[in-house]
């Protein structure tokens, strides 16, 4: 006759969760639609113009972190004065920080116009929310970041990468190393 209720401390924990995994189970479905936006449809007839098609010298190659780009498999001689532009958010420093960690051979400048290379991009920290901390216990904040090396002479970008870090222990400073570790790749030792 009596049905049994479960304990209210059990429906309330239950709500409590729901509450707390709402957002990161959205934000993902919306990093799926603007993924799924960013893929070129292939139901659409090729160009007869060749120079509308894409080009075909960048060189895509996919990483562990991140999407690495070089043009005709550009390189950069070692010891090549490299100026780093201010980012938003001190990330050239976290940059120039990976660079001596990794040990790439090049040398980072103050002076623009003693460079042959720039390095610029862009950084994006998202700190852990408060749900996160306290269910699942990691304070770890998820890392965006994009760079760019170009000429200084000529203009050209040479080099480009972006690297997406979740749940990065050390922040900044993995997107730095992460990024160092790619462009030591475009340096000929």
């Amino acid at each position: 006759m009596f049905r049994k209720q479960p304990p209210k401390s059990l429906v309330l924990a239950a709500l409590t969760l729901g509450i707390a995994w709402y957002p990161l189970v959205a934000k993902s479905q919306e990093n799926n639609a603007t993924q799924n936006q960013s893929q070129p449809d292939n139901t659409t007839k090729p160009t007869s113009d060749p120079v509308k098609g894409s080009a075909p010298d960048l060189n895509q190659a996919s990483s562990d972190e991140g999407k690495l780009a070089t043009v005709n498999n550009a390189k950069i001689p070692s010891y090549a004065r490299v100026y780093i532009a201010p980012m938003v958010g001190g990330f050239e420093n976290y940059v120039i920080a990976g660079l001596r960690n990794k040990k790439v051979p090049l040398t980072v400048v103050m002076d623009r116009t003693k460079a042959d290379y720039e390095i610029s991009g862009v950084s994006e920290s998202e700190k852990a929310g408060w749900a996160k901390m306290l269910f699942i216990g990691a304070q770890n904040s998820n890392e965006e970041a994009s760079i760019k090396i170009a000429d200084v002479k000529t203009g050209a970008v040479i080099f480009g990468y972006s690297v997406h870090k979740t749940n990065s222990a050390r922040g900044k400073q993995s997107a730095g190393e992460a990024c160092a570790k790619h462009i030591k790749q475009i340096v000929i030792e």
